[in-house]
């Protein structure tokens, strides 16, 4: 996150990049439930929220986000204003609630980005997702950290690890059906030289 007035990201050195107004449907917040201003961050258009400074991306956009560092570079550029209170953490924005997507209504899911990376986001699959103040920075430094790199490192392994798990779960399965098999074979021949035995006696 950067300051207004800052010319570099203190994180990563991304110079300092400004939003432009962009042509987009006005949607509203799902938080203030205000309508949403239309902002361009790089080449990418997306819907901020002047209240919440959240903000609104569409699937295809952050898609791109994610892949393109020059949009990275954008996102960690631009320059937010300090709050100009302190934060409440009791106040209704703070506390753990769904949110409805702007475009469809319906409530989207939380989901804690890549499964490790700790920022927690809003995502309706269909449309989009929402991220309050801060986070798309903080997501952008951790894919920039390598952290997408490592969270399908870490899905590969336990995919992996699933695998071994069927595979023996599989093997120990067979093993038992020739055990059976074996007792059965046993008992059938055990019959076998029984009912041999049975009638060689009522011969002789």
């Amino acid at each position: 996150m950067m300051f207004l007035g800052s010319k570099h990201c203190p994180h990563c050195g991304a110079t300092a990049a400004q939003k432009t107004a962009a042509q987009l449907s006005i949607l509203k917040c799902p938080r203030c439930k205000i309508d949403m201003s239309s902002v361009t961050i790089g080449t990418e258009a997306m819907r901020e929220c002047e209240r919440c400074d959240g903000l609104w991306v569409e699937a295809a956009a952050f898609e791109k986000i994610c892949a393109d560092r020059e949009e990275q570079s954008a996102v960690l550029g631009v320059a937010s204003p300090a709050p100009a209170h302190p934060v409440d953490l009791t106040s209704d924005h703070n506390k753990i609630s769904y949110a409805p997507c702007p475009q469809c209504g319906q409530l989207m899911n939380r989901i804690n980005f890549a499964h490790c990376s700790g920022v927690i986001v809003d995502v309706c699959k269909g449309h989009g997702t929402w991220f309050d103040r801060d986070e798309l920075s903080k997501i952008v430094q951790f894919i920039r950290s390598g952290g997408l790199e490592m969270a399908r490192q870490k899905d590969k392994m336990e995919i992996e690890f699933q695998r071994e798990q069927l595979h023996t779960e599989q093997m120990r399965s067979t093993d038992q059906d020739l055990l059976r098999r074996s007792f059965a074979d046993e008992e059938r021949i055990g019959g076998l030289f029984a009912a041999r035995g049975l009638l060689k006696f009522l011969i002789e």
